[in-house]
């Protein structure tokens, strides 16, 4: 059974959010403003059948809602399950661990150049998800820029999942071992973005990382401005390369996501709920849990990640990432 859990109010933790990133000299002042002033712009809760079986929205539903992109991609990838033997060795007396990120600029022409000070902003950002800064549990994980590429490539720039261009770009800038995020910016094809969970066989090893569309960094760009702007779909995705799935994968069944404290739901959220009781396994206890970064919320509802996926994360990061 699945506990309910209560949230922290969004202006709150958007202004603190823009207090913190005063201290650490990033945006500018009127960006900051910007950042707290963000609301949740109400919500519409996609109906049974719109969602293929990887809980990727279909083009109907996509255009009857009213977006322009689809959040993922279903991608045809072959992982390792995590034995049962290595669950649960997170949890208490974790230390906190430093991911070295490389960030990889790909552009076409000056199209997606975005600056040093747009990549600080996004480090900054998924540390601040994962510290529990927003709200929520911190899960033990913080990221450092060691590095980054630039890339004038229009075929890399514009490419999707399992493409030539995705696999030749990967093959040429990846760096590190598979305890090294690989960020690769760029337009995520038609997508937000995508990541790989951990366990790839060795084969596909090579295709580890994020690809995160570069107009949803932190006001890089007006296109989904009010919907996907404030650089929280990186956070969505790096919980995916930790091993975490959305809090609707299963619905309503027994083991939904594999995580006990996240509230079982059966489709993903649109929007935002004003009033946080979207409720889509009432025979469960417990409201969707909109305000999860591994939802499909708008980047302003987002707020929290649980102590149950840190263990999850932790667990993958010791069997598959931390020995390389």
């Amino acid at each position: 059974m699945k506990p309910t859990r209560t949230f922290r109010g969004l202006a709150v933790l958007f202004a603190a959010a823009a207090s913190l990133l005063a201290v650490t000299a990033a945006p500018a002042a009127s960006t900051r403003a910007a950042l707290g002033s963000e609301r949740c712009n109400g919500w519409e809760a996609a109906g049974a059948g719109v969602f293929d079986s990887l809980g990727v929205l279909t083009q109907s539903a996509r255009t009857a809602r009213g977006d322009d992109v689809v959040r993922e991609p279903a991608l045809d990838a072959t992982y390792e399950t995590l034995p049962e033997t290595a669950k649960g060795k997170g949890g208490p007396g974790w230390k906190t661990v430093s991911v070295p990120v490389w960030f990889h600029v790909v552009t076409d022409g000056a199209i997606g150049n975005v600056s040093d000070k747009d990549i600080d902003t996004q480090i900054r950002i998924m540390n601040l998800g994962y510290s529990g800064f927003y709200g929520g549990y911190d899960q033990g994980f913080r990221y450092k820029l060691v590095g980054v590429t630039r890339t004038d490539n229009a075929e890399w720039f514009y490419a999707g999942p399992t493409t030539p261009g995705e696999r030749e770009m990967k093959k040429a800038l990846r760096q590190g071992d598979m305890g090294t995020l690989n960020y690769y910016s760029t337009t995520a094809g038609p997508y937000l973005g995508w990541a790989y969970l951990p366990g790839l066989n060795a084969a596909q090893a090579y295709l580890d990382g994020l690809v995160v569309d570069w107009e949803s960094m932190y006001k890089t760009s007006t296109r989904y401005e009010g919907r996907y702007d404030l650089g929280f779909t990186a956070v969505h995705e790096v919980g995916h390369w930790f091993g975490l799935e959305h809090t609707f994968y299963g619905g309503c069944n027994a083991t939904g996501d594999y995580v006990d404290d996240t509230p079982a739901m059966k489709v993903p959220t649109s929007g935002c709920p004003a009033d946080s009781t979207k409720d889509t396994c009432t025979r469960d206890p417990g409201f969707d849990p909109i305000h999860n970064f591994m939802d499909y919320s708008y980047d302003s509802c987002y707020t929290e990640l649980t102590q149950g996926q840190a263990v999850r994360s932790q667990d993958h990061w010791l069997f598959f990432r931390a020995a390389g």
